[in-house]
């Protein structure tokens, strides 16, 4: 703890900075999608996009999501006023993220097309 504080002074600025690029990642994918709004946060490591695909709850959305090897949380696990929406973190590097992103779309490409 002692070599971070000494050592480390401009890591959380960095991390700040870092953390941003992610958002700004993963709401532009998000919000480049039919059908999704996102918002983007000021202080969260997570979004909370509406997502709709006729005929699915949260629930559905995020099993298929799960499906297709992305984890979420449906917004129905928030609260009724959830139900609508997904949350995804943001907790992983761009990279991860961008994969994570395009198997999203390819997912909900393929519902809208089956539906």
């Amino acid at each position: 703890v002692l070599a971070a504080i000494n050592e480390a002074d401009d890591y959380p600025d960095e991390m700040c900075a870092e953390f941003q690029a992610r958002r700004d990642l993963i709401c532009s994918r998000l919000n480049a999608m039919p059908g999704v709004q996102c918002h983007v946060p000021e202080g969260a490591f997570y979004v909370f996009p509406k997502v709709e695909v006729p005929g699915m709850s949260s629930e559905d959305l995020a099993i298929e999501l799960l499906k297709g090897g992305v984890l979420c949380s449906p917004g129905s696990a928030f609260g009724p006023s959830g139900e609508g929406h997904l949350r995804f973190a943001y907790t992983i590097s761009r990279e991860d993220i961008s994969r994570g992103m395009d198997k999203v779309e390819s997912v909900l490409i393929s519902l809208r097309d089956d539906a």
